[in-house]
């Protein structure tokens, strides 16, 4: 017993805060920031970077037409980019570590799939529905999918392998339920699902950034308030208990909370796939594995990727437009299976 008992206070003590995390988030902070910037300012009608901060501060500039492209073409679209880069990050890394799997990803194991197939259908079918019937559409579709791959997988507790398995056949069904949806529906509607599903942050509107809003200031101090709960699991859930977390609801709420960013995230930008994937791997690289210091270095690192990420699809191949969840598969693509490859050979 006193040996349980020092294990447990050892693992605990684990939990400190890593000394690089406020220097990493510092600089992160400031990379995103910088970001944003060069986004809002580069494409055919190019902004100096001192003019975008008069122009933010209300100061003038002496060009009329910079207060309409930054605030009304470009700035919205690349405040979606960060938002959702931020909410498909922290997502991730709480379904890395529920599954205790470091390939989980929502786009992986179905969680985006479910999220667009409810998305798709509201598209689709009641084209004449208010946007925020959209994320709250998508969440619903998120979490069936997330009850089905548990409900599924569960056999006295569930397999982080057979989690994927089961996560990829869904999304596959899921799939082909939205290509269904997709061939009969009207041509107009389709059209735009279709950019949507490409993951595009393209014509995004303050509209667009209001109705998000709302889910990250609800579950991303979740996220954070429930994060030592999330090293406390991943040390097992009789060590979880013993350092008092009730295991059972902790799982549950971290649940909702990865699902919900996901469905939010889907439905504001579409699938933009392995933000989740890269961005929490990144962040142990930079900060370690608790997650108190974790969740937020992920969630900058997923803004900056998804930020990065439509510049590169704006700018790379101009006039013509990448949309960015093809710019971020091109890139998370051979990172998963590098992954796999490393994940086997150990």
């Amino acid at each position: 017993m006193k040996l349980d008992w020092l294990v447990i206070r050892s693992q605990s003590l684990s939990f400190r805060l890593d000394r690089r995390v406020p220097p990493v988030l510092l600089c992160l902070g400031a990379i995103a920031l910088v970001g944003m910037v060069i986004n809002v300012g580069r494409g055919e009608y190019p902004i100096a970077p001192l003019d975008i901060v008069k122009t933010l501060l209300g100061l003038d500039t002496g060009n009329p037409d910079h207060n309409f492209v930054i605030n009304v073409l470009r700035l919205p679209r690349t405040l979606v980019a960060l938002m959702v880069g931020v909410a498909f990050a922290i997502s991730g890394t709480i379904f890395q570590s529920l599954t205790r799997n470091p390939l989980a990803d929502p786009s992986i194991i179905g969680i985006n799939a479910g999220a667009s197939l409810a998305a798709v259908t509201v598209i689709v079918l009641f084209p004449a529905a208010p946007i925020y019937t959209l994320p709250l559409s998508a969440f619903a579709g998120a979490l069936l999918m997330a009850v089905l791959i548990y409900s599924l997988a569960w056999n006295n507790g569930s397999s982080p392998i057979l989690l994927i398995l089961i996560g990829v056949g869904l999304s596959a069904i899921a799939g082909a339920f939205t290509s269904l949806l997709i061939t009969f529906g009207q041509i107009d509607d389709v059209s735009s699902a279709l950019v949507w599903l490409a993951g595009s942050v393209y014509g995004r509107t303050w509209e667009q950034v209001f109705s998000f809003l709302p889910w990250l200031i609800i579950f991303v101090p979740l996220a954070l308030t429930n994060s030592r709960h999330l090293n406390a699991l991943n040390l097992g859930d009789d060590v979880a208990k013993g350092l008092g977390s009730r295991v059972e609801w902790q799982r549950g709420m971290l649940v909702l909370v990865g699902v919900a960013l996901a469905g939010a995230g889907v439905a504001t930008a579409g699938t933009i796939g392995f933000v989740g994937l890269i961005a929490p791997h990144l962040g142990r690289q930079l900060v370690g594995t608790n997650h108190q210091g974790l969740i937020p270095t992920s969630a900058l690192l997923g803004g900056i990727i998804v930020v990065l990420a439509d510049l590169l699809g704006r700018t790379l191949f101009a006039p013509l437009e990448l949309p960015c969840g093809v710019v971020t598969a091109a890139i998370g693509a051979p990172y998963f299976l590098y992954l796999l490859i490393r994940h086997r050979q150990k």
